[in-house]
Formats: C-alpha cells, sequence, structure tokens
C-alpha cells in the first residue's frame, strides 16, 4: 500500500542499497558475476575477441560514468549507472572470454586430431597419474608425447585415458608404447563422459589397447614419492583390516572406494552417506567441523581451528595432493575460517573469490559435479551452521538445565545440524545430477557422522603408524576397527528401510535454479538469521564418562568379531555370489579355512572373504585351484595378497587363461608352496572332513567334500574326459548337494547325471542376466523337483553341517534337511 512512497518516508533507503551492493560486498558480486559469465561463453559461442571487446567498453563506460552519476539524483537508475554495474559487466565478459580460451582447438599436434580414425594407432607417452584398478580393467591416465599413424612418429600433446587389461601392473611415470584405435568419449542422455572427462582436459580415450612398457620414465619425483606413500598406505591398510573394512577405509582416507562392491556403494548413495566415501569438499567440509569441534574444546578455537586446518592440509599430501583433492582441502580449509571470522558476509566474499579463482584456473570446474557440491556443500556451512547452532542452544535449553542443555546442544549441533546445514544447499544439485533424494539420510546421517572422527584420526593414525612399523600400526588398527564395522552396520541397516529414497527421473535446470532463488530468498530475508549469532557457552563435555563409554564399546565389538570367528564344532561350504563362475569357501570344524577358485570380481570376492575370515587372522589354510578359465580365477591375483594362502593345490592348465598365468607367477615370486594336483588324491581337512580330486585335466578337477554322512560334489573344472571317468556319476553315488557345472551349461550336467548323483540341494552359481544366457532352460527343467537354490536369486548360499544334519542358509530363506543316512 506504501509501496510509491516508501523512498519519500525513508531518504537513505537508496543510499543503504547503494552502500550494501557497491562498498560492502563488492568482491563477492564481481567473483558471482565472473562464474555467471563462464556460463554464458558456454551457451553463447562467440569468438574470445568479441568478449574481450565487450569487456573493455564496460571498462571504458565504467570510467565515463563516474563523473556523470556522482551529479544524477538518487534513483534506480542512477544505481544502473553507477561505476560499479559496469564492473560487474566487465567481470561477466571476462568470464566468458576465460570459458572460451579454454576451449581446445584440436590441429595435428594435438592428439584428439586423431580420434576416430578407422584403424590402429601406436602411441608413445608417459603415466601421470597412479593407476585406477577395477575388477576386470584399469584405467591409465596418459600424457602423449608420440603418435605413429603409420608413417613414423609425429610429436603430438594432450591427454588421453586409456583402458587396459586388468592385473597388469603400471607406475606412475612410467613411459609406455599403446597401440588402439582412439575415440572421442562417449556421452548419452544421462551422462556425457565426454564433459566428465573434458573438465580433466581428457578429449580422447582408448577403451581396448596392448600395452608395451618403454625403458625411461618421467613424471615428478615428489609427486612420484607422494604416490609411493599412498601406494604403500593402501596396501597396509588391506593387511591391517578385513574387506569390506579395509576397502571403506581406502576410500575414507585415501580416496580409492574401487575396492567397495557395487552393493554396498548404492547403500551409501541410497542412505546419502556416500560423501564418506569420495573426498570431496562435502565431506572434508562436514569432517573439517567436526575435528574443529574436537580440538576447540581441548585446545580453545584458535588452536583447534589452526590444528584441523593442518590435519586437512596433511591428509591432502597423504592421498597424493590430486587436483580434486586440493580444491576439497581448500573448500574445507574456507568453511573453517568463516566459522572462525563469524561473519556471514565476510566468509561469502572469500567463498566466491576462492572459486573463481579455481574456475580462472580452469573454468570447466564450474560443470564438474564435484566442484559444485564442494562449494554448495561449503555455502551451506557458512549460511546455516551458526544460525542453526544458535536456535538448537535455545530450544535444547529451555528444557533442560543450562549446563547439561549446552553440552546436549553442542553435540546435537556437531553431529546433526553440520550436517544439515551441508544437505540443505547441495539436495538441488543432487537431485538433478542423481536424480534421486535420499530420505532417510536425514536420519542416517546424525546416527553415521559421529564415528567418523574416529574412523579418520585414529584409521589414519594406524595408517601412519604402520608406514612405521606394520606391527605397531596393527595394534592401532584394532581400536579403529569398531568404528569402521559400526559405519557398514548402519549404512546396510538404513538401506533397508523401505521407501527410503525419493526417485525424481529427469529434472529441468530451471526447478533446481527456482530451488535456489527460494532457499536463498528465505535466507537473506529473514531477519531473524542475523541475530541469533552468540556463544555457545561451555566447551566442557563428559570426557571422563565418555571414554570409559567408548572404551568398553570398543572391548564389546573386539570381542565379539573374535567370539564370530571362533569354531563351532561345524563344517561350513559358503557358496559366494561371485557370479558366473565357482567361488567356494570351506571352514571345517577346527577352524581351517579352505577357498576354492573365485570368480571374476575382485571387490566381490574380498568383500565376501572379509565378512567371514577371522579379523585376526586373514589367510587362507589352503587355495585349491579347480579351474583356470578367465571367469574363475581373474580375482583371485589381487585378493590372495590380502588373504595370503598357506598352501596352494593347482589343478588344470596354467596357460590356460591370462590371469591364471599372473597368479602362478605371483606365488612363485612370494614363495607360497603350490602342489600340483593329482587324480585321487585326498585332502586331510581335520576332524574326519576330507576333499577328494576324483578327477584331474586340462580345465581342472571335480571335487568331493566329505565329512561322515555328508556329501557335497564340486564339479568346477568339468569335462567330457571327467564325466567318462565318473561314469556319469554313477562311481560318486548320492550326494548331499550338487552344484551344477559352468552355471548350469547343459552340456556339462546331462541327465543321467544328475539323476545317479541324486542330491537333496541343488546348488546354482550364476550371475543375474548371465551374458551367454545360463541356466540352459532344459537343466532347471532336469532339477525342477529337487531343492535349488541360485546365487543371482539367493545371493550367497551357507550349508552348515555337523556330518549328520545339515543347515542351508542364505540371504532371503532358510531351509532345514537330513541327509540320507
Amino acid at each position: 500500500m506504501m509501496k510509491g512512497n516508501m523512498q519519500a518516508a525513508n531518504p537513505s533507503f537508496l543510499n543503504r542499497i547503494k552502500e550494501q551492493s557497491v562498498t560492502q560486498p563488492p568482491l563477492m558480486w564481481f567473483s558471482f558475476v565472473f562464474l555467471g559469465g563462464i556460463a554464458l561463453g558456454r551457451l553463447a559461442n562467440l569468438p574470445v575477441w568479441i568478449w574481450v571487446a565487450l569487456g573493455g567498453l564496460a571498462i571504458v563506460f565504467a570510467i565515463l560514468s563516474r563523473p556523470l552519476s556522482a551529479r544524477l539524483p538518487r534513483s534506480t537508475f542512477s544505481l544502473l549507472l553507477h561505476p560499479f554495474a559496469f564492473i560487474l559487466l566487465f567481470a561477466l565478459f571476462l568470464g566468458a572470454a576465460r570459458y572460451q580460451l579454454s576451449v581446445p582447438r584440436f590441429d595435428a599436434f594435438h592428439i584428439a586430431f586423431y580420434n576416430d580414425r578407422d584403424y590402429d594407432l601406436l602411441i608413445t607417452g608417459v603415466i601421470v597419474e597412479p593407476p585406477d584398478y577395477r575388477d576386470t580393467y584399469t584405467n591409465l591416465r596418459v600424457d602423449v608425447e608420440k603418435v605413429d599413424t603409420g608413417d613414423g612418429d609425429l610429436s603430438v600433446h594432450g591427454l588421453i585415458l586409456v583402458r587396459v587389461s586388468n592385473n597388469q601392473t603400471f607406475e606412475y611415470g612410467e613411459k609406455i608404447r599403446l597401440r588402439g584405435k582412439l575415440k572421442t568419449p562417449p556421452e548419452n542422455e544421462d551422462f556425457s563422459y565426454r564433459d566428465y572427462l573434458a573438465a580433466q582436459h581428457i578429449h580422447s580415450y582408448m577403451s581396448s589397447a596392448e600395452v608395451t612398457v618403454l625403458p625411461g620414465g618421467g613424471g615428478n619425483p615428489i609427486v612420484a614419492a607422494l604416490y609411493k606413500v599412498k601406494e604403500k598406505s593402501l596396501a597396509n591398510i588391506y593387511r591391517m583390516f578385513p574387506d569390506p573394512e579395509s576397502s571403506l577405509l581406502a576410500g575414507i582416507l585415501l580416496g580409492v572406494d574401487t575396492g567397495l562392491t557395487k552393493e554396498l556403494q548404492q547403500a551409501f548413495k541410497n542412505t546419502g552417506t556416500a560423501h564418506i566415501i569420495a573426498i570431496s569438499g562435502f565431506n572434508i567440509a562436514i569432517v573439517a567441523g567436526v575435528f574443529f569441534a574436537i580440538f576447540s574444546r581441548l585446545f580453545g578455537e584458535r588452536r583447534g581451528a589452526l590444528l584441523a586446518i593442518i590435519g586437512i592440509i596433511l591428509y591432502t599430501f597423504i592421498v597424493g595432493a590430486e587436483a580434486a583433492v586440493v580444491r576439497a582441502a581448500i573448500m574445507g580449509s574456507l568453511a573453517l575460517f568463516a566459522r572462525q571470522v563469524g561473519r556471514r558476509q565476510t566468509a561469502l566474499n572469500t567463498l566466491l573469490a576462492v572459486a573463481m579463482l579455481m574456475c580462472l584456473w580452469n573454468p570447466l570446474y564450474v560443470q564438474d559435479v564435484g566442484f559444485q557440491l564442494s562449494f554448495f556443500a561449503t555455502l551451506g556451512l557458512i549460511l546455516y551452521s551458526t544460525p542453526f547452532s544458535e536456535a538448537a542452544n535455545r530450544l535444547i535449553t529451555k528444557y533442560i538445565p543450562t549446563s547439561a542443555g549446552e553440552k546436549v546442544a553442542q553435540l546435537f549441533s556437531e553431529f546433526v545440524l553440520l550436517t544439515l546445514a551441508a544437505q540443505l544447499t547441495t539436495i538441488p544439485i543432487m537431485a538433478y545430477h542423481f536424480q534421486r533424494i535420499s530420505l532417510v539420510s536425514f536420519i542416517a546421517n546424525p546416527f553415521i557422522l559421529p564415528a567418523q572422527p574416529a574412523v579418520m584420526i585414529i584409521g589414519g593414525l594406524a595408517v601412519l603408524l604402520s608406514l612405521v612399523w606394520l606391527p605397531l600400526g596393527q595394534a592401532v588398527a584394532w581400536i579403529a576397527y569398531p568404528f569402521v564395522v559400526y559405519t557398514i552396520r548402519m549404512v546396510e541397516w538404513f538401506d533397508r528401510v523401505p521407501h527410503g529414497t525419493l526417485f525424481l527421473g529427469d529434472l529441468s535446470v530451471w526447478i533446481v535454479i527456482g530451488a535456489y532463488a527460494a532457499l536463498f530468498a528465505v535466507t537473506f530475508g529473514w531477519s531473524g538469521f542475523r541475530e541469533w549469532i552468540r556463544s555457545l557457552g561451555q566447551r566442557a563435555g563428559m570426557v571422563g564418562v565418555g571414554s570409559v563409554i567408548v572404551i568398553l564399546t570398543i572391548g564389546l565389538l573386539l570381542v565379539w568379531r573374535a567370539a564370530v570367528s571362533i569354531p563351532d564344532g561345524l563344517l561350513h561350504v559358503t557358496f559366494l555370489d561371485v557370479g558366473s563362475a565357482d567361488g567356494v569357501l570351506i571352514k571345517t570344524p577346527s577352524g581351517k579355512n579352505i577357498l576354492i577358485n573365485g570368480g571374476e570380481s575382485v571387490t566381490t570376492l574380498s568383500d565376501e572373504l572379509g565378512r567371514r575370515l577371522s579379523a585376526f587372522n586373514r589367510k587362507l589354510d589352503w587355495l585349491v585351484i579347480a579351474g583356470t578359465d578367465e571367469e574363475q580365477v581373474a580375482a583371485l591375483p589381487r585378493v590372495i595378497e590380502r588373504y595370503p594362502p598357506g598352501t596352494v593345490l593347482w589343478s588344470g592348465n596354467k596357460q590356460a587363461s591370462f590371469s591364471s598365468q599372473v597368479l602362478s607367477e605371483y606365488l612363485t615370486l612370494q614363495g607360497i608352496p603350490v602342489i600340483d594336483a593329482k587324480a585321487g588324491e585326498v585332502l586331510n581337512l581335520g576332524e574326519g572332513a576330507t576333499l577328494t580330486l576324483l578327477t584331474v585335466g586340462p580345465r581342472g578337477s571335480v571335487l568331493l567334500l566329505e565329512y561322515q554322512n555328508f556329501r557335497v560334489l564340486l564339479p568346477v573344472g568339468m569335462s567330457f574326459e571327467a564325466l567318462d571317468e565318473l561314469q556319469g556319476g554313477a562311481s560318486v553315488g548320492p550326494v548331499s548337494v550338487l552344484s551344477l557345472a559352468d552355471a548350469g551349461y547343459s552340456v556339462s550336467n546331462p541327465p543321467e547325471w544328475i539323476a545317479n548323483l541324486n542330491p537333496e540341494l541343488v546348488v546354482l552359481s550364476v550371475a543375474a542376466g548371465d551374458e551367454n544366457g545360463m541356466p540352459d532352460a532344459d537343466v532347471m527343467e532336469l532339477v525342477k523337483d529337487y531343492a535349488v537354490l541360485r546365487t543371482d536369486r539367493n545371493g550367497w548360499i551357507e550349508v552348515s553341517t555337523n556330518g549328520q544334519q545339515m543347515w542351508v542358509n542364505v540371504e532371503r530363506q532358510t531351509v532345514n534337511a537330513t541327509p540320507e543316512e
């Protein structure tokens, strides 16, 4: 009603706007508009010289408008002609020009010029990052020096991403020669791998390549030393912790999250806790806040902040000081600076200035998801951590006596509100990129985050001490272990909460912009936020009582973990869910562990073994190689580094596959005894349990496990010769459990074989959606009248027996049966 007379009633209104928008936060607005200019440069593909000319005109107008704006009466028009308005235009055009400068121009001297040729290229270059080892392949980032298209070497430059065979080992700085087809990175409607790699200055991709390591090398010696420390730290983590705890720590401490199974990674995503296993500004900002809370209690606020920042810097160097980590560390340190400064305006200026400098260095950061999450998580901590803490303090102390209320409010702020502050500003970004919102994350994070300082501090200390002396690091690792177990179990528990994730599908970018506009409108328009800044009061907590509780909890968890591993007098046979291959773990009544084959997935096999072997003794008594096909043994070369076998019983051709060759060479280098299997050989497992090799051939062996009246037939290396030797199963007789050969392939499981063995339980190890269409329909028709369990439907399958009775336990059901006398 009074809008028209507002300026007359309040003559200082325009002065306040002018002062707040020009004199107080010029750096913030300049940085913000610069970032917008980068987005404009991407949308409007104009030559660099046009943006530079527009920027020059903006500077000229800024100079000319200075005397003019001083003489104009105060009005909205005078604000538009203020010199700072033209300086903001200059920032906009500067950002657009910087983006256009970053767009690569491919000529004959850039490796991307040779993309999408129909013939193989010979490329020479240097590995510039540690190899990224995956289950079935390895990624290499190579700085190219030369390319040979058939007419000799040409000097070129540029980075490429190369996918090579798994189980080959490489090092940073090695010079290599590649042969393969060079492609432009792919993109589709859901994800642009091209844009993702372009942000890292990679515009070429080799999906398959033959590699030759050349003499000589390159790389920075300091960086090489850092990577060596990281590599040694990673190896020690897997020596000190079982899986999946070791793989989680590798992700948290070193940023190497490839060891986690897809199922566990998805559980972290579904519960909104994936930031724990990814080194990002979101992760570091939250953890830095928790570190600051702990250190400030012990050493005061200023020293606490300094120690937290020093911790972030040391952490950055330990993990290799890669670009993404450095960026996250800067953002995390900035969040601490914001809390120390206490003034939101100053912190916002600094945040946007740092973001501007980062994007000045690499404009493609703007489209990088990691950068966006880091930026908005830090922004959330700046805007909301202090107001949320003050609000909680007021509310809690209203109903709880002052001293106790302040302690409760402080703990609630540190472990709940810090996460909420960061989540509030990252939800729109995560919804846009990942097309989902984790509803359960608001509950899961408060339960999981309190354990993370212990995981990072004690786990990190264990890793550092292990670099000096492994047994010393192992001693500290046992203290950290319960916290890591707790983290995984809580994530898995919350992942089972029904309807915990809201799937959104594709979102328009305008919805994201609208969400942020609404959020910031409320934030900056709510004057109450500015009045909530006050001291949190006493910092001391219940250190004595808390320490006793923590020590008792750690002791209880360690005792529980040890008790689980104590032999129970039963024979346990577990068919591991390792895809369309055989992975069988036998635990004898006396506690011996025998692994038969293992499949092709390193993460899956390592995770399955880590959950079943004792955390105090992660060694296999025997490793039995009963088949040497690639899919049967591909995981073993890397997994047995973590779970070393005492002795290996080998059957099958060692040259049958690449992985079997690598495995054989590794066993020789490590001096692990290898016994060549012979037909009829009997392995005494103790307590009357035996493992007999019924047949041995080039494909492997057929095994019979016996314990009193209990019999399990494992035809891992099934062949026509084996079928003939065993008279189609007639010479074996009825068995308690039969594992179908070759994932249910009909030729390997003929009708007479099933009939003669007459199993009480049939187990089928097969991957969901097997690429070869296994199992065959006629095999499933043969076993339709038997009890059948499948790993693709039931997950792992554990059969326990006392020799007279057996119990079958799977992930989704339980079966009771009694073997025939």
